[in-house]
């Protein structure tokens, strides 16, 4: 039998910002936090390379802006950019409180942070744990909200949609994958912290559960999202046959590692002359442009020049995995290839994570909080999860009061559908998003490719919302529903945009428009008065 829970707060993601905004609550809030799996599952404990901040003397707060700025193609909100920006240093000092270990310089009396180049950043501003920072503010995260006596933990909860009263959201249906039942989950807040949706493509850095859920339950409660067709594809992912969604991080070429094709020679010179220090739109397309022009599977990331000492303490993770696959990177370079990696865009929000539906918020990978604009820089997304989680808080306390207990709403009913006899349907239509995906709406577009994929992804929404309406939910059915949904609003996004900026690049509009502009798309259900 299905169970109704109150709480103050619904939390849905257990990643750095669900985790973060759950902390920041007042101790005296009831607050659920769901994870889709097991806890330490998601992108963030995956994250390697750090989490941008200014900390030091030689860096500045507008370095940092105007690097975000130059990366976004002029399509980063300022009023975000900064705002995130001049947050860095105190959410770096919150996560140290809660007891994350950064790296410090053993060679420093007062054992000062050791910070990271990365692509695109103009100073060392990186704080890390070694290569492991995701895994390291997880682990403290979750240790913490499972030890509060005010956060509830439930896993292997799936979000169905999100429940509208009005203009108000008022909780959940979420999916028990466990009892194998639809529960009311009911609160005067709810948050979205699922992550993006890069498992939208064949080939991605990502955990299975990017599926982009979140986006999709804005979505389809009425919240506009933007810049979709902005997704990053990491440089560097590892190519081998045994090694799923291993992601070689952007740190390695801060120091000092050098992209080879396979006769041994270096090219990204001739794309940029930032050379392996470009932004990573630039690396992926330089990358994918000699993969195709060669005809090979990969290319090399070589940093056996480094000693044998640096790479144990700096990249102790991708030296012991690559040694598990007979890759030594202390004497032989790396076989690397691009991987979708970021969702750029989102629900669109301001800079209290608030969307268009009052009561719902968004943030981390799943907003848009125009911090980004038309390309990520390395390392702001962790940065974003903490900030924006702290700032949803806060807005959180002072608006709660005001909120009015939700209403009373009906059980999830299945009345009308039956167990399904037909998952090959999911699979087939799950393997057919994927690859039109990768292979149309990848790095490099075309018209042509685009209104393939929109064609095909309209009739894969009519095969799922018929499947969705006779069959009883699970997991898969649902990422599948949430995905083909994203996927399409990706399509819409890249479609609309007639030019070439950031992570869009179309060979029918190569060149960049004067004046930027931000595609923002509204549902036919939106609360707002006019369509954008």
């Amino acid at each position: 039998m299905a169970k109704l829970y109150h709480h103050d707060v619904l939390v849905i993601g257990s990643g750095a910002a669900g985790l973060s905004l759950a902390l920041h609550l007042p101790k005296h809030y009831r607050v659920a936090l769901l994870s889709k799996a097991d806890l330490y599952q998601g992108s963030t404990y995956l994250a390697q390379g750090g989490m941008a901040a200014v900390l030091h003397t030689r860096d500045t707060i507008d370095s940092h802006v105007q690097d975000t700025l130059a990366a976004g193609g002029g399509l980063c909100n300022r009023e975000a950019v900064e705002f995130t920006v001049r947050n860095s240093r105190r959410c770096v000092q919150w996560l140290v409180d809660q007891g994350v270990d950064f790296d410090r310089r053993e060679d420093h009396t007062d054992r000062e942070f050791h910070l990271a180049q990365e692509g695109g950043h103009s100073h060392r501003r990186i704080i890390h744990a070694a290569d492991a920072t995701g895994r390291a503010i997880s682990e403290v995260l979750t240790e913490k909200a499972l030890a509060a006596d005010n956060i509830e933990i439930f896993t292997h909860q799936v979000a169905v949609d999100v429940v509208v009263n009005g203009s108000r959201c008022e909780g959940a249906y979420i999916l028990n994958q466990q009892a194998e039942r639809v529960d009311l989950f009911q609160a005067r807040a709810v948050v979205l912290a699922t992550g993006g949706a890069s498992k939208a493509y064949l080939y991605t850095s990502n955990p299975d559960g990017s599926s982009g859920d979140g986006i999709a339950m804005a979505w389809r409660a009425g919240c506009r999202v933007a810049n979709l067709e902005f997704n990053q594809f990491h440089p560097t992912c590892l190519y081998h046959p045994k090694a799923k969604s291993f992601l070689i991080t952007e740190a390695i070429r801060g120091e000092g590692g050098k992209l080879l094709l396979p006769d041994g020679s270096r090219f990204m010179h001739r794309f940029d002359h930032r050379q392996e220090l470009a932004p990573r739109d630039i690396v992926a397309r330089a990358i994918d442009h000699e993969m195709k022009r060669l005809g090979v599977d990969c290319v090399f990331l070589d940093i056996s020049h480094k000693p044998e000492t640096f790479l144990k303490s700096h990249f102790p993770t991708i030296l012991a995995r690559c040694r598990e696959l007979g890759i030594d990177i202390s004497t032989e370079p790396i076989p690397v290839v691009p991987a979708a990696h970021y969702t750029c865009g989102g629900v669109l929000v301001d800079t209290n994570g608030c969307t268009d539906v009052q009561g719902l918020y968004a943030i981390g990978e799943t907003s848009c909080t125009g911090l980004h604009g038309a390309n990520r820089m390395a390392s702001n997304s962790l940065l974003e999860c903490i900030v924006f989680a702290e700032s949803a808080a806060s807005h959180i306390e002072r608006t709660i009061g005001d909120a009015p207990q939700p209403a009373p709403i009906g059980p999830w009913d299945e009345s009308q559908v039956t167990d399904s006899d037909e998952d090959v349907v999911i699979s087939h239509n799950w393997d057919e998003l994927r690859r039109f995906m990768w292979d149309y709406v990848g790095i490099v577009r075309t018209d042509k490719r685009l209104q393939r994929a929109q064609h095909r992804a309209q009739l894969l929404q009519t095969e799922i919302a018929e499947y969705y309406s006779n069959y009883k939910v699970g997991n898969d059915l649902l990422e599948l529903r949430n995905l083909a949904m994203v996927a399409e609003l990706m399509i819409l996004c890249a479609i609309s945009r007639k030019e070439s900026r950031g992570l869009h690049y179309t060979l029918d509009y190569p060149e960049r428009i004067e004046h930027a502009t931000d595609t923002v798309v509204q549902p036919p259900n939106s609360p707002l008065s006019s369509t954008i």
